[in-house]
């Protein structure tokens, strides 16, 4: 049949579907089932018989033996017709299309009209075995998809219900569960299906994994910290000032006279450039705080070693700064020193700013908080909160505006603006750390006026090239006091290290070569660390359904306002009413948390 051309009532197969031609040519005119005439190409059609085929309502089921057919002819091939033949002793219309099917399920045969092969027996085996699996897979597919409906699930989902737990966590691009329920597919509404089938809690936070951010503690090694020359200033009494509770203590002030001494943990002495601990850090960005767990950028030895006041004395390497009695700085010394540290809380030395040393540096701190704002300096102070999880209950803990938290951020600042002079008069390379100003500027006083303020300020950034830091204040800074925590922070400290041995530092391209690598890693980390805290913020919420509190109206357009919560520093979006103004206080009352869409409800009470 392969050069018989196409004519008037030939038998033909469309597109799997059988046909009866009317009318033959350059168009082929064909008659489908429904009986609706449709015009195709030639190529279009299969030729199974050539007819004539008056009625498509002919092709009636045959009785034959295709199975002993089968057998006969299993591993040869033939045409259709000469199988139609042996099947049911006759090749019509009917039994072509009978035979057709047969090889077109493709158990027994399979191939063209013109070569039909039989497959084997082994063939056949292994298929019969195939499909029998697939009708197993289909009937736990379908009793999967039941149960679900009805919210419950079985320990055989297992496998089924992992694809659903990786899509939450960001791990696959689709899911065929949420597909096969009508539901949008995102890793939101996967796992708002995983929360209401009870195989996730509230204590499930996908953020982390969603965002490619390493959870598993670091395991590089570290070098022995070496023997080497280092001021002795354990005489000095060095602080180390922190929330209650904290693990990492990488800085603390000492003061000797009107010096301000700023110690940082010395950490490039066992993390030199390009080491396994610092190609790990550097892959790392920084310290992952999450509420429920910390994941550190350096292996936690680094922070039993180094850790200020975690032992006895402590290796530092620390900043002397001079300052003038309007708060410049006129100098700064940079040593590798030994320190003893006391460790102590904001709210201690909040207690104590009467008494020495808190009193002098104190007032040092002042002075140079008082000069950076004449320099339009931007004070931005929103509420904050500490977010802890404790046995799976949260605690969140409003962060009091204590003049101790003042002295220790205003001392690093200093440090940061002394480090990078340092840099820069001994063009040293650095990643400086920069601002450009906001268009315009107004010091904000109210709530509402910093949250519009805080919306212009345009992002720092890191660079080579020394520029102004216009939200500090200060012609030039580089961020030097946290190498515990932060990759750049690192790097300053190794070029520091590096230049002060007299040994051959990074250059330019080079260190910008590691703000690159960090940048790309920080932000979802940080981004990580922004969705972590919402997460248990409304867990919280979650843990107290009756919460009742108070906003404060920090944005409005129209009669869509943005909600500040203080005590949760939380913000939300609002109707309110169009009189009411910015700065109101907004009572609330929660209605409801939708902890997949990261979505609080609240009503004003």
């Amino acid at each position: 049949m392969p050069d018989t051309p196409i004519s008037q009532g030939n038998f033909v197969l469309y597109k799997q579907r059988p046909a009866r031609v009317l009318q033959a040519g350059e168009r082929v005119e064909i008659e489908l089932e429904e009986g609706k005439p449709v015009k195709v190409r030639p190529k279009d059609v299969v030729l199974l018989h050539p007819g004539p085929l008056e009625r498509l309502s002919d092709l009636h089921p045959q009785e034959g033996d295709l199975e002993t057919a089968w057998e006969l002819l299993a591993g040869d091939t033939t045409s259709l017709a000469e199988l139609a033949e042996l099947a049911f002793g006759d090749f019509t219309p009917a039994t072509a299309w009978e035979t057709w099917q047969h090889v077109a399920d493709g158990l027994h045969f399979r191939g063209t009209p013109e070569a039909v092969e039989a497959r084997t027996a082994e063939a056949v085996e292994q298929e019969r075995q195939a499909r029998a699996a697939r009708a197993a897979e289909k009937e736990a597919w379908d009793a999967l998809i039941a149960r679900v409906r009805e919210g419950q699930i079985e320990p055989e989902d297992e496998r089924y219900l992992k694809e659903l737990d990786d899509r939450a966590n960001g791990q696959r691009p689709d899911n065929r569960i949420l597909r096969a329920l009508g539901i949008a597919d995102s890793p939101e509404k996967a796992h708002g299906l995983l929360l209401k089938l009870g195989r996730w809690d509230d204590a499930v936070n996908p953020y982390p994994l969603r965002l490619g951010v390493a959870l598993s503690q670091p395991a590089s090694e570290l070098i022995e910290l070496p023997d080497e020359p280092r001021q002795d200033l354990t005489h000095l009494p060095a602080f180390a000032i922190d929330d209650e509770g904290n693990q990492d203590p990488d800085d603390a002030l000492s003061l000797d006279g009107n010096r301000l001494w700023v110690h940082v943990a010395d950490a490039a002495a066992l993390v030199p450039p390009d080491s396994e601990a610092d190609l790990e850090a550097r892959a790392r960005g920084a310290n992952l705080y999450l509420p429920e767990s910390t994941v550190t950028m350096l292996p936690p030895e680094a922070t039993r070693q180094l850790g200020l006041g975690l032992s006895e004395v402590s290796p530092a390497l620390s900043f002397g700064l001079d300052l003038s009695d309007e708060g410049e700085l006129m100098d700064v010394e940079v040593v590798p020193s030994w320190v003893r540290v006391t460790r102590t809380t904001y709210a201690e030395v909040s207690r104590r700013l009467d008494e020495e040393p808190f009193k002098t540096m104190y007032h040092l701190a002042q002075l140079s908080e008082e000069r950076r704002i004449e320099e339009e300096a931007i004070s931005i102070e929103l509420p904050e909160v500490k977010i802890i999880v404790q046995d799976g209950q949260v605690l969140i803990e409003p962060l009091q505006p204590l003049p101790s938290r003042m002295l220790v951020s205003e001392a690093m600042v200093l440090a940061g603006e002394a480090v990078a002079r340092f840099a820069l008069e001994r063009g040293l390379p650095f990643p400086f750390t920069t601002q450009p100003p906001p268009d315009t500027f107004e010091r904000p006083t109210t709530l509402a006026e910093m949250f519009a303020v805080r919306k212009t300020l345009k992002r720092s950034q890191q660079t080579s090239i020394p520029a102004p830091h216009a939200g500090l204040g200060l012609e030039v800074y580089a961020r030097a006091t946290s190498p515990l925590r932060r990759y750049l922070d690192l790097v300053v400290h190794q070029q520091l290290r590096a230049f002060l041995r007299g040994e051959n530092t990074l250059g330019e391209e080079e260190v910008m070569e590691r703000v690159g690598a960090a940048e790309a890693v920080t932000g979802g980390a940080r981004q990580a660390e922004r969705l972590a805290r919402r997460h248990w913020t409304l867990v919280y919420l979650l843990q107290h359904p009756n919460w009742r509190g108070s906003g404060v109206l920090v944005d409005k357009r129209g009669t869509r306002g943005t909600v500040l919560i203080p005590e949760l520093s939380l913000e939300i979006q609002l109707q309110v009413p169009d009189d009411m103004v910015l700065d109101a206080s907004v009572p609330l009352i929660l209605t409801g948390v939708n902890l997949a869409e990261l979505e609080a409800h609240f009503r004003i009470e």
